[in-house]
């Protein structure tokens, strides 16, 4: 029974009792999700049934193994779907309807079930979820009246994009130069949109409630550029929230250095040393001057949500798959004429505004061996300093002079580390 093999600990095999420990693992199965249950008022089945309901199950199984009839199991369970027809009455909020504690009380059984079968750790695992669903019901009722329907409708533009469109892609080099594959074209996308729901729904869900440095955070896992641009209009309409808003955007921009680290070791990790190094120090330093800053400074009170679209909207999707795709190509070009001149080219107009699709095409390029790693993270440091210099002009163009002040020091660490990390790399230095 893999971990819970209680039989030879005790020395039971080969004896009458060697079933016992099955019995046991199934009382405990059911006493887990009792007791959840005995807090209810009213329930069908409390701290006693369950744990018989389990032992149910186990028996059910060791009967019809002895009988030779896997179908004796089955027999057990429409028994015990039978209890959902005794009823109970719902006199309070506290009270717990039928429907709930029989679907738990037929999972305990099917629990047991396994037991008997030697999956022993899968069913204290089911159990201890099935407990956590059951306890945590006031936790789960208010994310969902959190959610809007169009939110709903994000998580399931994503999981088709991750789990049905991805699955039919054929997966191998395609088109000129052996540069498209579509399946790691949707996979980029699939990252990038999961990445970006993640953060989306995290603000969605806690916006009004976190402070601004963790909204710097939130609004750079869904869109740097965005959330720059979002609060540099804000500043423009309410000039006192410079303070919070210069906050929100540093963050949001150094959550970018640690994201290109993230992709690295997801694609290529062995490039992350190399990367680290282009990477790292812009971001630890200008995380230090950020939150030194916002120690200082007294932030706003008002902690609104941050108004991003969907990051799963099939068309941005589509639009990122063909933008992804362009630049592979164009990249697999450049790097076939001109070198890493090329690329380097590519990294520089693309990265000026979207960094995301350029990194990745150079990683896949250093995946393949059709890029060294020094030239990979050279790419990539262009890239993050094009988009850097993009968003401060867009800084202190729409949130005036004031706000591009206050966030100049940290881009300025970026572009700094970006520089320094650079030189070291092409002058062998590390």
């Amino acid at each position: 029974m893999g971990g819970f093999d209680l039989s030879g600990w005790f020395n039971l095999r080969g004896t009458p009792l060697e079933p016992l420990p099955a019995l046991l693992i199934s009382i405990g199965i059911g006493l887990l999700v009792g007791i959840e249950r005995e807090r209810k008022r009213h329930v069908l089945a409390g701290i006693r049934t369950f744990p018989l309901g389990a032992m149910l199950g186990t028996l059910c199984a060791m009967i019809g193994q002895h009988l030779n009839a896997p179908a004796f199991p089955i027999a057990g369970l429409v028994v015990l779907t039978a209890f959902g027809f005794l009823g109970t009455k719902v006199v309070d909020e506290q009270s717990d309807p039928n429907t709930t504690t029989l679907a738990a009380f037929l999972v305990v059984y099917c629990l047991g079930i396994l037991v008997f079968y030697g999956y022993a750790p899968l069913a204290v695992a089911g159990a201890v979820l099935v407990t956590a669903l059951l306890y945590l019901k006031p936790e789960l009722a208010g994310i969902m009246q959190k959610l809007e329907r169009h939110d709903l409708y994000s998580l399931l533009q994503f999981c088709a994009l991750s789990f049905i469109i991805l699955p039919l892609l054929p997966n191998r080099a395609l088109g000129p130069y052996q540069a498209i594959n579509p399946h790691h074209v949707w996979l980029m996308v699939v990252m990038i949109v999961g990445l970006g729901q993640v953060g989306y729904l995290s603000v969605r869900l806690f916006g009004h409630r976190v402070g601004a440095p963790l909204l710097g955070v939130l609004g750079g896992l869904v869109s740097s550029t965005v959330t720059s641009l979002i609060y540099s209009r804000q500043v423009k309409e309410q000039p006192d929230s410079a303070a919070r808003a210069s906050t929100i955007i540093q963050l949001a921009n150094l959550v970018l250095n640690l994201r290109m680290m993230l992709f690295t070791a997801a694609i290529a990790p062995a490039a992350l040393p190399k990367v680290a190094v282009v990477m790292a120090p812009g971001m630890i330093i200008g995380t230090v001057i950020a939150m030194l800053r916002d120690r200082r400074e007294k932030a706003d009170g008002n902690q609104n949500l941050i108004a991003l679209s969907n990051p799963a909207d099939l068309k941005l999707a589509l639009g990122f798959a063909t933008a992804f795709g362009l630049i592979m190509l164009c990249s697999a070009w450049l790097n076939a004429e001109f070198g890493r001149s090329g690329v380097y080219t590519v990294a520089v107009i693309s990265g000026a505004n979207e960094v995301d699709a350029i990194v990745l095409t150079v990683l896949n390029l250093f995946a393949q061996q059709r890029f060294e790693v020094v030239s990979c993270a050279t790419a990539m440091a262009l890239a993050v300093g094009a988009n850097a210099f993009f968003k401060l002009g867009l800084i202190f163009s729409l949130g005036g002079r004031r706000l591009g002040m206050r966030c100049l020091p940290t881009f300025a660490a970026i572009l700094g580390g970006l520089l320094i990390g650079t030189l070291a790399l092409q002058l062998g230095w590390l």
